[in-house]
């Protein structure tokens, strides 16, 4: 763990393995934390806060454009780390590097474009000025999903704001978390600014970062169950919070669309980190006029996938996190199999020859899916598509927005009518319209509902670590 600028065990002592999810082998023994690890850390955050807040705009983008330096230069290392222990392959954990380090250059650039205000009074002898200041002590939580790019996401406009944190890895990835840290280490960043505290159980950790009257705001990428714990313990202590969770993304194509140009978008990004994305699509609303096309495309695509090691050339679906995310995939499967749905590809668990020493379920085409399966109505997180057919355009925006989520949502249409009436009537907070990638570090991210609160990136990513201060002088 890192805390107050030095490398340092658990306080109890203990510790927990790091596994690789392709291959079931330990990677390393790591600090378990706990309770009074977290406080230490907001310790070292709270007394840093004073010096670190007081720097300049310029200092502060200095050093975020040294750490995109040095996580520039370090690229190939810190993917093949993530494909170890993350287990997305190779070529996907590369472009996830290359996004975590696109967040550290634009808040660099952020970071000087923070203003305030003259405004106007009713009295001669008035002035007001408006400023921007930072909101203090900032507690993080991230997943292991994206395990580098969600902590610069978040540690970029935090420390380009003037802000001191201290942040929990998911307990699947703090290898990558640390080698991330080591990034900002060696850019300079002064004792205290950054902590790290890794831990098997994160929810001691949880409790101490909602409930420390020192930790100005929470932020928390994950489940929408655990993120509701978290704010609703945050509410107590007026923690200012920012929560990015689950999706259950639709991706409607329209009669008017390609079919086979929508189908090759499905099957790119719906396998993307084997399925385990908050905006992955979930729900693939294609017309009967177009079903025929859009799945021989579709199923075709996917039958081509080779499930696998991540460090293996040509694979480009590696294994799930853990055997619970496999029996999650797999009940799923089965709930809609059994409801009579069709699995033209896949269906099945991998546990033959390399397989079986990782947590593989082979990429999964659904059709005839309808609402009383469970995949219709609740988050996958794994390598299956579910194929919904309709007859009624007018009514799609209103099957896609039958949700309680709203992350993310896909259209593909021609008609640039249809395109923009679906962009506004869909209540998502990121669509992508003929588009599979509707996301970048200048660009808001984030969703509605269940989906969560708050917006990462772009504009609004370094407003969340910013309070406004009015002050009125008398001349």
């Amino acid at each position: 763990m890192f805390i107050d600028g030095k490398w340092v065990e658990s306080r109890s002592g203990e510790t927990f393995e790091v596994f690789n999810p392709a291959t079931g082998a330990s990677l390393a023994t790591v600090p378990s934390g706990n309770a009074d690890d977290a406080t230490a850390a907001i310790d070292a955050a709270s007394n840093a806060f004073a010096d670190w807040s007081a720097t300049t705009a310029y200092e502060r983008s200095r050093l975020l454009y040294r750490s995109w330096e040095i996580m520039t230069e370090r690229s190939e290392d810190l993917a093949q780390l993530m494909t170890a222990e993350q287990g997305k392959p190779l070529r996907a954990a590369r472009a996830e590097v290359k996004y975590a380090a696109d967040f550290l250059i634009w808040f660099a650039e952020e970071a000087k474009r923070v203003t305030g205000e003259w405004l106007p009074s009713q009295r001669a002898d008035q002035r007001f000025l408006s400023v921007k200041a930072p909101v203090g002590v900032v507690a993080a939580i991230t997943p292991w999903n994206y395990p580098i790019s969600m902590l610069t996401r978040k540690m970029g406009p935090a420390l380009a704001a003037g802000c001191t944190l201290v942040l929990k890895p998911a307990e699947a990835t703090p290898l990558c978390a640390k080698a991330t840290y080591e990034v900002f280490v060696d850019a300079g960043v002064p004792d205290g600014v950054i902590n790290l505290v890794t831990a098997a159980n994160p929810a001691p950790i949880g409790d101490v970062f909602t409930s420390d009257p020192r930790v100005a705001k929470l932020t928390f990428t994950g489940s929408t169950a655990v993120g509701r714990k978290l704010a609703g313990k945050s509410a107590a202590n007026l923690q200012r919070v920012s929560v990015e969770l689950g999706g259950h993304a639709p991706f409607i194509v329209f009669p008017d669309a390609d079919p086979v140009h929508a189908a090759k978008g499905a099957a790119a990004l719906k396998f993307l980190n084997a399925g385990q994305a908050c905006i992955s699509p979930n729900r693939l609303y294609v017309p009967a006029s177009l079903s025929d096309a859009f799945n021989e495309t579709l199923c075709a695509r996917v039958d081509k996938l080779e499930t696998g090691n991540g460090v293996v050339d040509g694979v480009g679906v590696g294994p799930l996190v853990n055997e619970a995310a496999v029996a999650k995939v797999e009940a799923q499967v089965e709930d809609a199999r059994g409801k009579g749905a069709g699995v033209p590809v896949g269906g099945t668990r991998l546990t033959d020859g390399d397989h079986g020493s990782g947590h593989f379920f082979a990429p999964t085409v659904l059709t005839g899916v309808r609402e009383d399966m469970t995949v219709y109505r609740e988050e996958t997180f794994g390598p299956v598509a579910p194929v919904i057919t309709y007859e009624d355009p007018d009514e799609v925006i209103d099957l896609a927005n039958d949700t309680n989520y709203g992350l993310a949502a896909y259209v593909y249409t021609r008609d640039i009518g249809v395109a923009m009436r679906a962009f506004e009537g869909l209540r998502f907070g990121i669509i992508g319209i003929n588009d599979v990638n509707p996301t970048s570090a200048s660009v808001p991210f984030g969703g509605m509902g269940d989906s969560g609160l708050g917006r990462e990136g772009g504009h609004e990513g370094i407003a969340e670590y910013l309070e406004t201060k009015t002050g009125g002088f008398a001349i």
